[in-house]
């Protein structure tokens, strides 16, 4: 029946202290819970949920959890309830030893705002243990001749409960010769000692037979005993006396073993072997006695195991000296164990928040950090510190707690990853420090566009090029990643020639590689100016651009093309007058081609194929000069057949030839003699062609003879007009133009003299006639082709002396061709044999396409402008000597 009331009774008490744990909290700021000892797992211990103002369901939504440095876990959440419950069997006297209250303090986390609750938990004790002695069975050696009211130290029980349940008292079984006394000690620690009551009789009773009972004052009492066996000895008077009645010492927990701590010594006065005394450890437990070692018959203590100061301390233990009489002597020895600095820092991660977004805000916690060290004073004071060169520092928080924040903003793109080294220190000498690696990851935000590695771009494509030909490829870098980094490539709208800029090119959006549409012409579309457009796929997206020239490079696809002489359209060949008097060097004509290519494409050189007179005639390779090359001799026939070839410098080369006809001769007569070996094929050759031949050639002399008397006067009267405004100082420029200068007035031309009236009035007209006025004639920079660069006998200036003798005589020729094929004309047309073309004054510069801008000059990258041909506006210094030295020779 026992057995069930103490049941009850120790359910009402742990019920009590429940109830008196929820009460209990204290206003500093802690919340306090009590707990019974040794009770089941799920106990309740106190409402979390309401100690902190919150649901039981969010208690798991708002991370809310225990912190606890122990290494067992005493406590948990229930969830369901929001309480705070065991979580297994809680042992006071394992916790707390001989402590008089067992406090055990955690902390609860809430995650979501960074805070922690202390909590301290009192373990209160039950009598879950009984009084224990270390030995079972005692023997007390009493000499015979021993005072009754002599005192023996009996052995005391132990009973780590604390309170009502610890001992509380000794009994002694029944005895006419002993009885107990009990001694307070100044700790509160109760001693039993044997009193001798009456005097001893060995020879009447040499052993006595006691039980020695330590009880507790739980409910139910618990108690146990230990057997006294007590040896009644022969007479021995004198007992052992320690020097000190206490002995101190102080030993660092890391002397090696086998150091000695100190010696004791008692003495006996008495002789022989009543007088050897024996050591002992009387009153030490358990562990101590494992930690140290007596010498029993030195008295010297010496350090049996290694020491730690973090388990214990101080070590208290009696030291009992014995004869051989059974005379005891007793001393106390207080040994201090001094802390040195051998436990490294301890670092525990309760909380990590990992990845971290590169855009948080500065001060966003990485990670909850607690720090511990088992050393005591400086050794166990630690400081907790990162690397300076990282965005994150630490910030104190409770109780040895740290908080790992951001100091600034994070950069993803220039760390992905950081590896945080958290160092914790202590104070010691030397000081110790643990480094604790925590590997954050940084989360990508978009916050970089694409980037391309060049501010502008060129690429170069040739002219013919196929349809869908890769032209060029762009990479763009955007440093995010994944989504942020995929990058799409376009091209802006616009307009190339009122055409979409999309008709002529493409890009792909993937790879940026960017596509012909179509086959490009040189001669239409010399570049095109693109604008790359690079997207990432964040949200919001991100895009940069880029400008991309493109060129576009010339083919040699364009053959030379002939300007000048123009070929007549009837199918008959051009003709050119050289007077059998022109010396070596005479500019018989000149022949202008084109190519509408350019750069070396462009480049063209004048060749002579085939002549009919081998060596009579040379072509100046790139001004297109025919010159004689020789004196004509009156052997050369009058009809020269030249075949000119026109050649760029393309890669294969480009050619047109043409065939030039010269006729040969000193005067019109003669031309007019020879005619009839110059007449068109397939005109029958019978008397009443040559009768109308002659008479047309009669004809067309006259009214020409009449024509250059007109002219001549004509010209007369502007000169004088114009010198009469030079002398009333207008300074206007003379009119273009010129047909006849005076050189070519000094001429002895048959054709003239045959005339007195008209020769009188051309020498008047030569004798007042100003200095020809060169403007009629392409300048060095307007000539097309690429003769502009040439001197010597290639300088592109027409020598005077034509105008007057080949004018003339192309006329004349002309005329008696046309008359000839009966389509006779003054105007010039097909059948004046290309003639009228380049003498007639309606051939002017703006019947010649200007091909200037690509034309180049051989040996030099330079190309014709505009603005060359205004500084050609007079004739050249080169032009002008000839046309003086050609007409002295005519002259003579």
């Amino acid at each position: 029946m026992a057995a069930p009331k103490n049941q009850q009774g120790r359910g009402e008490l742990v019920l009590l202290c429940a109830l008196l744990g929820t009460l209990w909290e204290i206003g500093t700021g802690q919340i306090r819970y009590s707990v019974p000892e040794e009770t089941d797992r799920g106990t309740f211990v106190g409402n979390i949920s309401k100690d902190l103002e919150l649901e039981p369901r969010e208690l798991a939504e708002r991370g809310v959890r225990i912190v606890f440095r122990g290494r067992t876990q005493l406590f948990s959440l229930n969830p369901l309830s929001g309480s705070l419950v065991t979580a297994g069997r809680i042992d006071r006297e394992e916790l707390c030893a001989h402590s008089a209250r067992c406090l055990v303090n955690i902390k609860i986390l809430l995650e979501d705002k960074g805070k922690l609750y202390g909590i301290e938990i009192e373990i209160t004790d039950i009598n879950d243990n009984k009084p224990k002695f270390h030995v079972e069975n005692v023997e007390v050696k009493i000499n015979e001749i021993a005072s009754p009211g002599a005192r023996y130290p009996l052995p005391e029980a132990v009973d780590p409960d604390v309170g009502v349940n610890s001992l509380q008292s000794y009994q002694l079984s029944p005895s006419h010769h002993f009885s107990l006394d009990l001694q307070t000690a100044d700790d509160g620690t109760i001693n039993p000692e044997l009193v001798l009551e009456r005097t001893l009789d060995r020879e009447e009773e040499a052993i006595h037979h006691l039980v020695l009972t330590a009880s507790d004052g739980g409910d139910p009492r618990r108690s146990s005993t230990v057997h006294i066996q007590v040896t009644v000895l022969d007479t021995n008077d004198n007992a052992p006396v320690f020097a000190q009645p206490i002995y101190r010492v102080k030993v660092l927990e890391n002397v090696p073993w086998g150091t000695l701590l100190l010696t004791v010594r008692a003495s006996d006065p008495d002789e022989g072997a009543n007088g050897k005394v024996t050591y002992k450890f009387r009153k030490i437990n358990e562990k101590q006695s494992s930690l140290f070692q007596l010498n029993e018959n030195t008295g010297e203590i010496t350090v049996a195991r290694s020491l730690d100061y973090e388990e214990c301390s101080f070590y208290e233990m009696e030291i009992q000296a014995e004869d051989v009489g059974a005379l005891l002597g007793r001393t106390k020895v207080l040994i201090l164990v001094e802390d040195i600095n051998d436990n490294w820092p301890e670092v525990t991660i309760t909380s990590l928040f990992n990845p971290v977004l590169e855009n948080s805000f500065p001060g966003t916690v990485i990670a909850f950090l607690n720090v511990h060290d088992r050393d005591s004073g400086k050794n166990g004071q630690v400081v907790c510190f990162t690397r300076d060169d990282l965005p994150f520092k630490l910030e104190s928080s409770i109780n040895n707690y740290y908080r790992l924040v951001t100091s600034k903003y994070l950069d993803r793109e220039k760390a992905s990853v950081y590896n945080i080294t958290v160092i914790a220190s202590d104070q010691g000498i030397p000081p110790m420090s643990t480094e604790t690696y925590i590997s954050l990851i940084v989360a990508d935000t978009n916050d970089n566009p694409p980037t391309f590695p060049h501010a502008s771009y060129s690429a170069y494509i040739p002219e013919n090029n196929l349809r869908g030909a890769s032209i060029f490829s762009l990479t763009a870098h955007d440093p995010d990643s994944q989504e942020n980094a995929q990058v799409t490539y376009s091209l802006t709208e616009d307009t190339i020639q009122g055409v979409p800029l999309t008709s002529y090119v493409s890009i792909n959006s993937d790879t940026g590689v960017l596509y012909a549409l179509q086959s490009f012409d040189y001669e239409q579309i010399q570049d095109l100016q693109l604008l790359v457009i690079a997207t990432d796929s964040g949200d919001p997206p991100l895009s940069s651009n880029v400008s991309l020239s493109l060129f576009v490079l010339d083919q040699n696809d364009n053959t030379p093309e002939i300007l000048y002489p123009a070929l007549p359209t009837d199918g008959s060949t051009g003709v050119e007058l050289a007077p059998r008097s022109a010396e070596p060097g005479y500019l018989v004509t000149k022949v202008v081609a084109v190519d509408k290519d350019s750069g070396q494409n462009a480049w063209l050189s004048y060749h002579l194929l085939k002549a009919s007179e081998p060596g009579l005639f040379s072509v100046g390779l790139h001004t297109g000069e025919v010159r004689t090359a020789r004196t004509l001799l009156d052997r050369d026939t009058l009809k020269q057949s030249l075949v000119v070839a026109v050649q760029d410098h393309g890669q294969p080369p480009l050619s047109a030839t043409f065939t030039l006809t010269v006729a040969v001769a000193d005067s019109i007569p003669e031309v007019l003699a020879d005619l009839s070996n110059i007449r068109p094929p397939g005109i029958p050759d019978d008397s009443e062609l040559t009768l109308h031949l002659v008479v047309a050639v009669a004809v067309v002399s006259c009214v020409f003879l009449a024509f250059v008397i007109v002219l001549l006067l004509l010209r007369l009267q502007g000169w004088q007009k114009s010198r009469l405004l030079q002398a009333s100082g207008g300074g206007l420029p003379n009119y273009a133009d010129t047909l006849i200068s005076q050189e070519s007035c000094e001429k002895n031309d048959p054709l003239l003299t045959s005339v007195d009236v008209h020769e009188l009035k051309g020498e008047a007209a030569c004798a007042q006639q100003a200095p020809p006025n060169t403007d009629w004639r392409f300048s060095q920079a307007q000539r097309p082709g690429t003769s502009g660069s040439q001197n010597g006998d290639e300088t592109g200036t027409w020598p005077n002396n034509q105008f007057d003798t080949e004018m003339l005589q192309a006329m004349i020729l002309a005329s008696a061709s046309e008359a000839a094929d009966g389509s006779s004309t003054l105007g010039g047309g097909a059948g004046t044999m290309g003639l009228s073309a380049r003498y007639g004054p309606q051939f002017t510069l703006q019947h010649v396409p200007d091909y200037r801008q690509n034309v180049y000059i051989p040996g030099s990258n330079a190309t014709l402008t505009n603005a060359a041909g205004k500084r050609d506006g007079k004739a050249p210094a080169g032009g002008n000597g000839n046309k003086k030295k050609s007409g002295k020779k005519e002259k003579k």
